[in-house]
């Protein structure tokens, strides 16, 4: 086994394809693929799953991954520490539901990292692809929330993909809304009263269980309902529709309009906002930062809105 094998894997993983792999490590694709098979055979495990859809990592490989990704770092520590080389590019991955300090986080992260070359992924997406980007080591974490309605079930799934959750705050329901709607000035709103306005939901693919909802109260009929892609889109037919959301109250103004608010949800319900990792995966060093951002980005988010 060499380090240039362990390199290997990782990219393959990263790229989840064998010939993006190749072309990446500029090799050619069959001395990447010999290369994975002689690894393969000396560990005595099999790490990628070859399918016509392309490569799925096993559990062995999983496990595998966990120890190459940490081997790997500690040798280009050792490179940068004692040597002239540059430091190589660094790669960090974060799969997220839409929320604003899930950005306002990697922006911070971003602005801080000194650095001539980097490959950062921010994927605002759907919540089962959250679980499954973690759990395929697409993403380093995932950030998504659970409660008393969805915990059963995101839970075993979490299970299942060896994953952890931790939780960042418990927030009490509120609704987004633009500041011109009739309802902003209120101390707090029912459902009753939302009842004439458009509800306003992320749409979750071929997921679309109540229970991958990004939305709590997802089992609740309403008279108007629309389903959107992303925050943007979401924004806009907040303020231009007077629709509504349901989320956690934190918005962040300096990546958001000033024209959308929010306003308390009078419901008997808490929503657990909190980050996955892999269980078999330790966490890197931007990892690490990104998590105390993710904090810290939260924490001003609760101040500012006196949550």
């Amino acid at each position: 086994m060499t380090l240039q094998q362990l390199k290997y894997v990782i990219e393959v993983a990263r790229s989840r394809s064998i010939s993006h792999a190749a072309q990446n490590l500029f090799i050619s694709q069959p001395s990447l693929s010999n290369a994975i098979k002689e690894l393969e055979k000396e560990m005595g495990i099999t790490i990628f799953s070859r399918t016509n859809k392309g490569i799925l990592i096993t559990q062995d490989g999983t496990e595998f991954l966990s120890y190459a990704r940490q081997v790997v770092e500690q040798a280009e520590l050792l490179e940068n520490r004692y040597a002239d080389a540059q430091p190589k590019q660094q790669h960090f991955s974060v799969s997220a539901q839409h929320y604003a300090f899930a950005v306002s986080a990697f922006v911070r992260l971003l602005r801080d990292y000194d650095r001539e070359e980097y490959e950062f992924t921010l994927r605002e997406t759907r919540t089962y692809e959250i679980i499954a980007d973690v759990k395929n080591l697409r993403s380093e974490i995932g950030v998504l929330y659970l409660n008393a309605f969805n915990k059963k079930v995101i839970s075993k799934f979490l299970r299942e993909g060896d994953l952890a959750f931790h939780e960042l705050f418990v927030a009490k329901p509120h609704v987004f809304i633009s500041s011109s709607n009739p309802l902003a000035k209120r101390d707090y709103v029912t459902l009753a009263e939302l009842d004439p306005y458009p509800s306003l939901s992320y749409e979750q693919g071929d997921y679309n269980s109540f229970y991958f909802s990004e939305e709590i109260l997802s089992t609740l009929s309403r008279p108007k309902n629309i389903k959107v892609s992303d925050r943007a889109t979401l924004f806009n037919l907040l303020i231009g529709l007077n629709g509504y959301t349901i989320s956690t109250g934190v918005i962040s103004h300096k990546l958001n309009s000033k024209e959308i608010i929010a306003v308390p949800l009078q419901v008997n319900e808490r929503i657990h906002v909190g980050y996955i990792t892999h269980k078999n995966v330790g966490n890197s060093r931007l990892a690490r930062i990104y998590i105390d951002y993710l904090k810290e980005s939260i924490e001003e988010g609760l101040r500012q809105h006196k949550i």
